[in-house]
């Protein structure tokens, strides 16, 4: 088992808990270059709320997209457009990613925005 696979069956035990209780999630990816949030809805079927590091408001204001600067402030920004969309509280799904860096970065700022997870 290579580490993709083994991220991937780490991310599977966590959705499927996730889809059991019909919960609203704040799903993150990171690649080298950038990091990505979601917010999904508790049916699995519609993203309500978005933000990444490709968006052309961040790279304004952060030129590197793969560091911790950018993943604190991709999470503001999924903390606004959650309010602004009606959430506050929603459930995290790293994807399978350990809860350290980049990812522990986003998580700690979506909650100084007001996300309750």
């Amino acid at each position: 088992m290579n580490k993709k696979e083994s991220r991937l069956r780490r991310a599977r035990k966590t959705r499927a808990k996730l889809a059991e209780l019909k919960a609203v999630r704040l799903a993150v990816f990171r690649s080298n270059s950038h990091i990505y949030a979601q917010i999904i809805s508790g049916c699995g079927a519609k993203v309500l709320a978005a933000a990444s590091t490709v968006e052309a408001v961040v790279r304004t204001q952060v030129p590197n997209g793969g560091n911790k600067a950018a993943a604190a402030l991709v999470g503001k920004l999924i903390a606004e457009r959650a309010k602004a969309a009606g959430i506050e509280t929603v459930a995290f799904d790293r994807a399978g990613f350990l809860y350290h860096g980049r990812v522990k970065t986003l998580a700690e700022a979506a909650r100084e925005g007001g996300l309750k997870f």
